[in-house]
């Protein structure tokens, strides 16, 4: 009875997984909104979103440019909510620098996005732009996966009113920026103080950011589906400051202490707005995720081995 049991269970448990697998691969229908976003500085980018463009218009899509870019020809730019609420995906040629601004265009809309990696390390843009074409092929068949990762939703109160809201697949940075004098800050988890730090400035990142600025200064790597955020201080005072892992339905707040003092609010590595000890930064998860469009066998540890040489003894 035992057995049977069991077999029926891992029936059910396989055809769950099978069910959620199916869910969870890009559908696109005929005649989707596509935007390109490419690394505006490098002509081979520039050539690839020629020739990416007219390899969708051929397969009756429409085609835009996304923001603040030279229009790629025969496409048109993606500007108005319309447009940009329109859109089935979007197609990065670039670093992980193009993804991230690929991200703020969209404003938190759940728009999945695939990267062609064109520069150095490529965490976010984990194609390889030499199959650029085979993996938009699949794409287009419905065999690409949908990851979701959390994003951090930063609220800027100044005296208790909202000045500014934002929404981050990496990073949130509050440091010094040219001032010569260290921050003071008071870090606060759910209104429960939990320390009063110096340093050069603070690093909150979500998973997918673990392995950018956060690991290099000294921050774990976290596993891209960790239901987490990592508090990082950068070049702190004390030796007794480390990183702090913290549950991702907590609210973390800052305070800087000080009358004089300032400091840079940085989201996704883009200068947003000047602090002041009037402000209080809050953080929490943000009500959107972010979806990443993968391969069925992509696996994140193998990322790791290949970008970082993680483990590697040689």
């Amino acid at each position: 009875m035992m057995k049977v049991a069991t077999t029926t269970a891992k029936k059910m448990t396989a055809a769950t997984e099978k069910k959620t697998a199916a869910t969870n691969r890009l559908q696109l229908p005929e005649k989707s909104a596509i935007a390109l976003v490419y690394r505006i500085e490098t002509a081979k980018a520039v050539s690839l979103a020629k020739k990416v463009a007219e390899f969708l218009k051929a397969k009756g899509h429409e085609v835009f440019t996304g923001p603040d870019q030279k229009l790629v020809p025969g496409t048109k730019a993606a500007k108005t909510k319309k447009q940009l609420d329109s859109l089935k995906l979007v197609i990065v040629l670039g670093g992980d620098g193009t993804y991230l601004r690929a991200v703020r265009i969209l404003e938190g809309r759940s728009v999945p996005i695939i990267g062609f990696n064109m520069g150095s390390l490529g965490f976010l843009t984990a194609h390889s732009a030499d199959s650029t074409f085979d993996i938009i092929e699949e794409a287009l068949a419905g065999k690409m996966e949908l990851r979701p990762r959390s994003m951090i939703f930063a609220k800027v109160l100044r005296k208790g009113k909202t000045r500014g809201e934002y929404h981050a697949l990496n990073d949130i940075v509050i440091e010094r920026g040219s001032m010569s004098q260290l921050i003071n800050t008071s870090i606060y988890s759910d209104k429960f103080l939990v320390s009063e730090v110096k340093a050069d400035g603070f690093i909150v990142s979500s998973p997918s950011g673990s392995t950018a600025y956060n690991l290099a200064a000294g921050g774990p790597i976290l596993h891209p589906e960790s239901p987490v955020f990592v508090v990082t201080p950068v070049a702190p005072h004390s030796l007794t400051s480390r990183p702090l892992i913290v549950p991702d339905n907590s609210t973390l707040s800052f305070k800087l202490d000080g009358r004089t003092m300032k400091a840079h609010f940085i989201v996704d590595g883009m200068k947003v707005t000047e602090l002041s000890a009037d402000d209080e930064v809050v953080l929490t998860r943000s009500c959107y995720d972010h979806w990443m469009v993968r391969q069925a066998d992509h696996n994140y540890f193998t990322l790791l081995r290949e970008k970082l040489k993680f483990g590697d003894r040689s």
